[in-house]
Formats: C-alpha cells, structure tokens, sequence
C-alpha cells in the first residue's frame, strides 16, 4: 500500500513538473509564427478561401482530429469518459475546419476505441458526405483502420468503394505534388489499414497504410509527449519531399497506472500547447516537415494555427 501511494505521489509531481515546463515555455517563445496573423473567414469553406489554385498537398498543415468518431461512444456518463475524444460529429468536425479523420472500425462495421463501440460507420460516411455535398474545394483525408484486437469487416474496400467512388482520389504518388484545384471535383484520400486484408495498390480507389504514418508516444506526460513530437518530427524529410502524409498528434493518452483515467482531463494537459507546438517548430527548423497536426476534442483556436501557416506557405512566406 505504501509502495503504491509513493508511486502515486511521483507521478502527480512528474505530471505537475512538465505541465509546468509546457506553462514557461508558451510564456518565453512568444505567439507569432509564419501565418499566425491570417483568420479564415469561413472555417467550412478554408481551403476554397486560401485559394485551391495556390494550395499544394504537400504544403498543407492538415488539421485533424484523433480518433475522431467517438462523440458517443460507450455510456454516457459512465464508459463514454475513458473513451470519447472529440464531442462533435464528423459533420461539425468537418464544418469546424477539420481535414483528417481518424476511424477505428470492428468486425461488424461499427467505430470502436478498444472495447467500447458506437455508432456504425454509415454514420460517418453520411456526414462525410453530407459535408462535400455542402462545399467544392475542401479535401479530406480519412483514415480508417481495423482497431487493435479486432478482425477486418468482410469486403471493408468494396463496401467504401460503393459508398465514396465518385468522391475518391486515386492512390498516386504524383498526387502530393499537385494543387487541390488539380485533385477536383475529387475529394478525400481514402487511407484504408487492414489488419490481414489485402492493403489497396497503386491506382486504386483507396490508398495503403504506409502513405499515412506517425510516431504513437503512449504517454501521459506533456511535455515529454511534446518534444517526443518534436524529435520525430524533426528526424523526417520535408513534407514536400515526401509520397507519404506524415502526422503529429498533440494529445496525451491516460495510463492504467494512473488514478485519472478519463480522457478529458488528461488530454487538456497538452491541449492549449498546439500553437506553442508550431512556433518551436518554427524555431528548430522543422516548421517544414509538419503536415498533418491532430488534436483531440477539436476547436477553433487549432484549426486556425493550421491554416495560417498553410497561408503562409501559400504565399511563399513559409
């Protein structure tokens, strides 16, 4: 018992110890960066706003969201806290100013986040499109992978073929060198990771798991998860080298160690750090490598971080 006190007390002070590092830095760096300046109008329409002409793939800072289908996961007030990630639908996440969706599905189609399920993934593929329906120039990227410890959904690639064929961009590599106004009237990247299902192949609808890749840190400390981003982030080639979409992930997940487990709580540790996160890229000399930058529990503050330094990049001033 005492053992497991001591420990206990280590942890809050290693966790009040970082939230402190992460507090003195966003005091001491400042708040500009390349674009920091540039508001969009229309966070539903931001990619039609920057001009689609001028935006490249590989030059966007596509804002994301981590597992981004969990607004009603599980039981509310009693599993949904361990599990939920994000408090809008897809829809709203999307007219919020969000580019990149990450799905976790099971066997029977449905989202998961480890043991919890929800809704089906009808559900998200109606908001999808009800969003495109809605716009003309705004890509998505959307990611869906076969959860941890679960089979593959039976003829998951056709399913998403039928579903999204007249919207899908065709896995190429010459796609990242071409502006969104060239992709058009295409609209999302379908990244598809199953776990024994064959991976889609060159020129097919969907695209393969190696073209969307990150660097998980399953921690709960922030400023460890911070410059674990960093050093991983800086270790990459420039975003307009790559054929692949590289992404950070500026959340910090809950440990079974610890006696806060909910996600909220744990995640907000890193939260309010995304713009800190771009000016010390900026500052390191990887401002370039950064591409896809997701967030739990998405609001307009990081969605805006993004597109200014997208701006900025378009007009050659990043």
């Amino acid at each position: 018992m005492g053992t497991h006190l001591s420990k206990q007390l280590e942890r809050r002070k290693a966790i009040s110890t970082e939230k402190k590092v992460l507090t003195d830095l966003q005091k001491s760096c400042g708040c500009e960066f390349p674009g920091c300046d540039y508001m969009p109008t229309d966070r539903k329409n931001w990619m039609s706003g920057v001009g689609p002409e001028k935006l490249h793939i590989n030059k966007i800072v596509w804002p994301g969201t981590h597992d981004s289908a969990t607004n009603k996961i599980g039981i509310r007030f009693v599993s949904r806290p361990f599990a939920q990630c994000q408090s809008l639908s897809i829809y709203n996440q999307l007219v919020a100013g969000s580019r990149v969706l990450d799905i976790r599905v099971q066997e029977d189609r449905r989202v998961c986040h480890g043991i919890l399920k929800t809704y089906s993934v009808d559900v998200v593929l109606t908001d999808l499109k009800r969003f495109l329906s809605e716009t003309e120039s705004e890509i998505v990227i959307l990611e869906i992978r076969t959860e941890f410890g679960h089979e593959d959904p039976p003829d998951f690639d056709k399913y998403l073929i039928e579903q999204l064929g007249e919207h899908l961009i065709h896995q190429d590599d010459n796609v990242f060198k071409k502006t969104v106004a060239e992709l058009l009237p295409k609209r999302v990247i379908c990244v598809w990771k199953p776990r024994k299902s064959p991976q889609p192949k060159h020129g097919d609808p969907l695209w393969s798991a190696g073209y969307l890749k990150d660097n998980w840190i399953d921690t709960d400390l922030p400023s460890t998860k911070f410059e674990s981003n960093l050093k991983h982030l800086s270790q990459q080639q420039p975003a307009t080298s790559r054929k692949f979409f590289y992404r950070v992930e500026n959340t910090v997940t809950p440990q079974p160690d610890n006696p806060i487990l909910c996600v909220k709580p744990v995640t907000s540790r890193i939260h309010c750090y995304a713009k800190v996160f771009i000016i010390e890229c900026v500052k390191r000399g990887c401002a370039d490598k950064l591409q896809i930058f997701s967030t739990d529990f998405i609001d307009k503050d990081f969605v805006d971080a993004c597109v200014g330094l997208t701006f900025a990049r378009s007009e050659g001033k990043a």
